[in-house]
């Protein structure tokens, strides 16, 4: 048995091996809605050997959507539809996550393919909100600033969409606090310009991710793991940095927080990323070890020999791989044969092993 198909427990939730699907917006869905598109995305990979197989970042209100084509479980409708994906998901020996998500000033675009603009209000967009009106583009329009009582109602937002996940069959939540939405907008002076309690220090820029992962702390059951997804570093000159989010991991493990699923970037158009293989690797492996939590790391970890390393050194606890499982949905499958350890396959696949 490998490190890498080693179970991993947190709470009452045991994953049978280390991978994880890392959350992939799909951009397929209309009013927020999940199909037919993400029931057979998000279940092929619980059929390739994934362990864990997290949503797309999932709006928890209408105007946190990405784009207009965004997945959301802001309404109990959407949640019942969610139900279809987590238990198939489940069915398949594989735990189904969601990823919560506001996307703050970088919400109302068009999808990737298309360019990826704002949008204009008469063709579907809408007015963002922010921590500062601080816009994405220099010159470009601002956000609105959120006042004291728009925050109360992203932490509210984020505490019902933590209970129609629970509802819905979903055994793992994960905050998204990465790749400059909402929450990440908060935690970086790059783009929080604030004077208040949500605004300036450490302490404060960190203030609403607190408050947001207490929240949910508070109302999912003390055997749901929850995890939150950061940027470890904005890549940018006085922006947010490993050292906060060392601090940041040590503050959210103590109200229990069980694992910071660790990325970067994404906060402003001006960051310096050296990309290379398993490039977040090492922010995962610094938090693992001075915030006395475990990680995730993601990012370029395509061969299940530099998996196997990751988690095998202790560098992380799992790994989560993107654009591998969407050119390999099996990449489970096939690392276990490559290492040479064991994944059980569904009885329909059983031919073939």
């Amino acid at each position: 048995m490998t490190s890498l198909f080693t179970p991993f427990a947190q709470r009452s939730v045991t994953l049978r091996n280390r991978v994880v699907v890392s959350p992939m917006c799909q951009y397929s869905s209309e009013a927020g809605m999940p199909n037919e598109w993400h029931l057979v995305h998000l279940g092929s990979r619980a059929v390739g050997g994934a362990a864990l197989v997290l949503t797309e970042a999932s709006a928890v209100l209408p105007e946190g959507r990405i784009s207009p084509q965004d997945a959301g479980i802001w309404n109990d409708v959407q949640a019942a539809a969610w139900a279809k994906v987590a238990t198939f998901v489940e069915r398949q020996n594989a735990v189904p996550g969601m990823q919560l998500a506001h996307a703050g000033r970088k919400a109302g675009t068009d999808v990737p393919w298309r360019g990826g603009a704002r949008l204009a209000l008469a063709d579907g967009g809408w007015q963002p909100v922010a921590p500062s009106a601080v816009p994405v583009e220099p010159g470009g329009d601002p956000p609105t600033a959120l006042d004291t009582a728009g925050i109360r109602a992203v932490v509210a937002a984020f505490e019902d969409a933590a209970l129609r996940a629970v509802g819905a069959g979903f055994r793992l939540v994960e905050i998204h606090a990465a790749h400059g939405y909402l929450l990440h907008e908060f935690l970086s002076p790059l783009t929080n310009e604030r004077t208040d309690d949500y605004g300036g220090t450490f302490a404060n820029r960190a203030r609403l991710t607190l408050e947001v992962a207490e929240a949910i702390r508070g109302v999912v059951p003390d055997g749901m793991p929850l995890w939150v997804r950061i940027s470890a570093t904005d890549w940018a000159e006085g922006g947010w940095d490993i050292d906060e989010s060392v601090e940041l991991a040590r503050l959210l493990a103590a109200i229990g927080v069980d694992l910071i699923d660790t990325s970067s970037g994404g906060l402003v158009r001006h960051q310096r990323v050296v990309v290379e293989p398993g490039y977040q690797v090492p922010f995962a492996e610094r938090i693992r070890r001075e915030a006395g939590i475990a990680t995730g790391a993601v990012g370029l970890i395509t061969d299940p020999a530099q998996a196997e390393e990751i988690v095998a050194s202790g560098r992380a606890d799992v790994v989560l791989l993107a654009r591998e499982l969407l050119r390999d949905p099996y990449f489970a499958r096939r690392a276990a044969l490559a290492l040479e350890s064991e994944l059980t396959a569904p009885d329909q696949y059983l031919r073939a092993w």
